[in-house]
């Protein structure tokens, strides 16, 4: 007795035509919907640093038209010669880096405050983030007429003295705003830090009977180390191309006393109308952050692995 077998199933012509070839998804095709985008990432940040590197060979001078000719390194000789800008360099290095200290010291205790639980920590939480959402200028004029100004402003109220803070503390009155302007920052990076420890690794320290100042050096600490590393590194790069501060509340004075790099350079460039130097000034700044967060990096490539793990 025959068997009827069934009929071997095939798939259309067009079927097979609109079936992917494996292989064929290389990764330029992946990587080819991120072209445009690249593009104009280049288009506006490393062509004028290329433009700017090119300037600061130049010897131009807006205000004397056909003065424009090549002087090679002589631009970089005359800047690293310019006590002012020494001056700037120094200031930069101190605000910096007083700012990032006292934002990231407040930073950790207004997280460690909201990490608790208590009765209208939600409010709190967004008054404490309120400073970081003002721009920047609008947070300068703040300060500059509500908290320093010597007739009318609050700690004049407070304190009884008719000192002009801007006048006499200019470079402490600029790392009040900034530190004001960025604790925020500081503490939202921290508070998801202090979130995402493990309860019950706190559990069992204190069924083990360590108290909360062991508790924060030996667990909490280490934990946050990754953390305090990032926010430092992010506001060190943001805190150093403070110019909104400085030109509203101080104008660098009196004198230079708070002029820092980006202020020094816009007076060069917008005021000096001297394109060479100013170029050869930003070129300048440029490599010192390069060599400042190169090694920032490393020291966070020790916390993270490569493979995208912790260590």
């Amino acid at each position: 007795m025959a068997t009827l077998s069934a009929p071997a199933r095939t798939e259309p012509a067009h079927a097979k035509a609109a079936a992917p070839k494996r292989g064929t998804d290389t990764p330029f095709k992946r990587r080819l919907p991120l072209l445009p985008a690249l593009l104009f990432v280049v288009a506006v940040t490393q062509l004028p640093f290329l433009l700017t590197v090119f300037y600061s060979f130049q010897s131009w001078n807006l205000v004397r038209p056909g003065s424009r000719h090549f002087v090679g390194l002589q631009n970089y000789i005359d800047v690293l010669a310019d006590s002012t800008f020494l001056a700037a360099l120094l200031n930069t290095v101190v605000l910096t880096v007083v700012c990032v200290f006292f934002s990231l010291l407040l930073g950790l205790g207004l997280a460690i405050l909201l990490d608790r639980k208590f009765l209208g920590r939600g409010v709190v939480r967004t008054l404490l983030i309120t400073p970081f959402l003002i721009l920047p200028a609008a947070g300068a004029l703040l300060w500059k007429t509500t908290m320093f100004d010597p007739t009318y402003g609050l700690l004049h109220f407070v304190f009884g003295t008719d000192v002009d803070w801007l006048s006499e503390f200019p470079l402490a009155a600029v790392m009040a705003q900034v530190v004001w302007q960025w604790t925020p920052f500081m503490m939202l990076l921290i508070l998801a830090g202090l979130q995402s420890q493990p309860k019950d690794v706190l559990e069992a320290a204190a069924v083990d009977g360590a108290g909360r100042w062991r508790t924060f050096t030996s667990i909490t600490l280490p934990h946050l180390s990754r953390f305090l590393q990032l926010a430092t590194l992010l506001g060190a790069i943001y805190i150093v191309n403070s110019f909104d501060a400085i030109f509203l509340m101080t104008q660098g004075g009196p004198g230079t006393a708070s002029t820092n790099l980006p202020f020094y350079i816009y007076q060069r460039a917008f005021q000096g109308f001297d394109i060479g130097q100013s170029s050869a000034m930003g070129v300048i700044v440029v490599i010192l952050t390069m060599i400042v967060a190169t090694f920032a990096l490393r020291l966070m490539f020790r916390t993270f692995s490569v493979q995208g793990g912790v260590k």
